[in-house]
């Protein structure tokens, strides 16, 4: 069995209709098996397009855009977004380079919303039980969707901004709490629900959907 292929093998002196009856009587568990394959690989595909090209889909906040590329007198591509994605793209910039340039320009616009989105989470969540970080930076991190220091430092990982805003709020919250509870036990988790009463559900999304995030874009 492979992702959408199914191979019999069988004894060369075995009739071809003893074949197709094995087949049929396994078809069930054929099908289940092909099903789980199916969703696996969906689940290992990067949610980034191949190229940065007019027409494109971006991810952003659990949903997907499309992206418009226009030629511009700038120096350097510049992101807007409203409803789409626009890249204004210098005319001068050669065709070969215009996918890696707008995707750098993408990476630093959501970089600059993850860190406007994480700090009003901070104020909202924060003035509740007096939880104040001393910094807030956005980082890139391979592992981790967030950390708390011992000096009360939160790192968030700038890749949340591709998820459901709510999922990005439940972990601003979850290292929120981490500056009144160093560790996982119950009343930590009861402190996360104090904020969000739902945060089993957000964390579920982010434990089936994070490999795909963490591709990056």
């Amino acid at each position: 069995m492979t992702p959408g292929h199914v191979e019999v093998v069988a004894p060369t002196k075995i009739a071809e209709h003893h074949i197709h009856k094995f087949v049929l009587v396994k078809q069930q568990w054929i099908e289940q098996a092909l099903a789980k394959m199916a969703a696996k690989t969906q689940q290992q595909q990067s949610l980034a397009p191949a190229v940065y090209a007019h027409g494109a889909d971006i991810p952003y906040q659990g949903a997907s855009y499309k992206l418009a590329v226009k030629p511009s007198t700038l120096k350097t591509v510049k992101i807007e977004f409203c409803r789409e994605f626009i890249a204004h793209v210098p005319a001068a910039l050669l065709p070969k380079d215009h996918s890696a340039e707008i995707k750098e320009a993408l990476t630093r616009w959501m970089k600059k919303q993850s860190q406007q989105q994480v700090e009003q989470l901070v104020k909202q969540h924060g003035e509740t039980k007096q939880l104040f970080p001393q910094t807030i930076r956005i980082k890139t991190q391979k592992s981790r969707w967030g950390s708390c220091g011992i000096h009360n430092d939160i790192n968030i990982n700038w890749l949340l901004i591709i998820a459901p805003p709510e999922v990005l709020e439940y972990v601003v919250v979850h290292e929120l709490c981490h500056i009144q509870v160093r560790n996982h036990s119950a009343h930590f988790w009861a402190l996360v629900a104090e904020h969000l009463p739902d945060y089993k559900n957000r964390r579920q999304w982010l434990k089936k959907h994070g490999s795909r995030l963490m591709m990056g874009l």
